[in-house]
């Protein structure tokens, strides 16, 4: 091996780029900050898709979720279909000591080989979040000397519910009067504003506990030999944001301090996504990388260099639940984003999860929110529930998508463009949902298991099944 550096990969919990390095007015992370000042920082950093498992599962194997399998949470018996080189597998046959504290959330768990896996729910669940216990665990797994290592650590923050404080953190929390209401919702309410503020608290806290974190790392001399990766799985669970294929749900950060080598405090507008951290491990390592994989890395970028790099980007929704099943394709250049609705004979499930007629995820703008907004809003609403085939959005001058221009002639040559380049993609990696009679089989499938075990409840969590639903794909 021509390097020895060890791996400090921080995995944050459904967040986007409110972040103060980003230019977030009214996020409290000093840590993350310094983090960036000593490091690059992505703008264009994107989730593969917007949920937790198969954003997790693209940065440890390379590959997008309709590739892998893993295109819906583990918890719905979703799991990769293969058995795929992965970032600690490759790490362990290295000599690494790997481990992992909080969740993995892919399956199968144990084709990842962690020493340490560390997820007691009494310090880190949806209910408890002790990030000061996390960042102590981290030390001790850091602390030995003659083997590098690999440490994962998922925070918990920010996923539903938003805990205003957890084990008295943040000290002094944010109020609804303190913050406005995320861009990508389009809608500015005082009920809003609420939940806002307790996303930044959450905010706050990932912040402590990456501080905290790093903090470890220097006191035991090891910074200057430790690549750290800060990212998340996805964008914040607010309408239009996680579950959804628009930029609240996509776009997320991505901080990299490579050490002696990384530019401090550079940003880099290139695309990047989920698909190109593992690459970019084993480039820098001097390793070779799994054949096959997606992405490509972007160790280049972090010195500085100018290369050839990707011109579209791509992202797909598949599940998270098999109740939010609805299948659905982009891809984005330097200004324009096609998203392709693959099924057009019912409304998007993800959009019906934050209504409350459903009372699922109670950070949702409500009906009564929705039509006291300006027709532009309350339009994009409607969209959002009950996409079509096609949309096509100008991110350069609606960069949260609230205006569809797929029906507008103007655009007909970007949006045939666009769909050329999602084709050709979509053959090159293989989506078995690109033929009409996989995406049928797939379809019936899952209404099948939700009629079966979720009648009761369609929101409910009903698990009591076994299913191969790759069967229906790879045939």
């Amino acid at each position: 091996m021509s390097s020895r550096y060890n791996i400090l990969l921080i995995i944050s919990e459904d967040n986007g780029q409110h972040i103060g390095c980003y230019g977030d007015p009214y996020a409290q992370t000093p840590h993350i900050d310094k983090l960036a000042s000593e490091g690059v920082r992505f703008e264009n950093m994107y989730a593969t898709q917007a949920v937790c498992s198969p954003g997790r599962a693209s940065i440890l194997t390379g590959l997008y979720p309709h590739q892998n399998g893993q295109f819906g949470l583990a918890t719905h018996k979703y799991a990769l279909y293969d058995t795929f080189p992965n970032m600690p597998r490759l790490l362990k046959n290295e000599g690494y000591r790997t481990g992992l504290i909080g969740k993995l959330h892919i399956n199968p768990e144990d084709a990842f080989p962690y020493d340490l896996r560390w997820n007691p729910k009494e310090f880190i669940s949806f209910a408890n979040r002790d990030v000061r216990k996390m960042a102590e665990v981290a030390g001790e797994f850091m602390k030995p000397s003659d083997e590098p290592f690999f440490l994962q650590i998922s925070f918990p923050d920010a996923h539903l519910p938003f805990h205003r404080q957890q084990f008295g953190v943040p000290e002094q929390p944010q109020e609804g009067k303190d913050v406005e209401t995320l861009p990508f919702i389009g809608i500015d309410t005082p009920r809003l504003r609420e939940e806002t503020a307790d996303y930044y608290n959450c905010m706050s806290r990932l912040d402590t506990g990456t501080g905290l974190v790093l903090e470890q790392l220097n006191a035991l001399g090891k910074a200057e030999n430790t690549l750290v990766i800060f990212t998340t799985d996805h964008g914040a669970q607010f309408s239009r944001g996680k579950t959804s294929i628009y930029e609240g749900g996509l776009r997320i950060p991505l901080i990299v301090r490579y050490p002696g080598i990384s530019l401090n405090g550079h940003t880099r507008d290139e695309l990047v996504s989920q698909i190109d951290i593992l690459p970019t491990v084993t480039d820098i390592l001097g390793i070779a990388c799994p054949t096959g994989v997606a992405g490509a890395s972007f160790a280049p970028l972090l010195k500085g260099q100018k290369i050839e790099w990707r011109t579209h980007l791509y992202a797909e929704w598949g599940s998270g639940g098999v109740v939010t099943y609805f299948p659905q394709r982009s891809v984005r250049n330097d200004r324009y984003k096609l998203i392709a609705n693959l099924l057009q004979d019912r409304p998007s499930p993800s959009a019906l999860g934050y209504s409350d007629r459903n009372q699922k995820w109670t950070s949702g703008a409500t009906q009564e929110e929705i039509a006291s907004s300006d027709k532009r809003i309350r339009a994009a609403y409607e969209l959002y529930e009950q996409p079509p085939r096609y949309e096509v959005y100008d991110l350069q001058n609606d960069p949260w998508e609230f205006e569809n221009l797929s029906h507008n002639p103007a655009y007909r040559d970007v949006l045939q463009a666009l769909k050329n380049r999602l084709e050709t993609w979509q053959t090159e990696t293989n989506d078995a949902l690109r033929h009409p009679e996989n995406l049928h089989r797939l379809t019936r499938k899952h209404d099948e298991i939700q009629e079966r075990y979720y009648a009761e409840s369609v929101w409910g969590s009903s698990r009591n099944y076994e299913w191969d639903y790759t069967e229906y794909l790879y045939r």
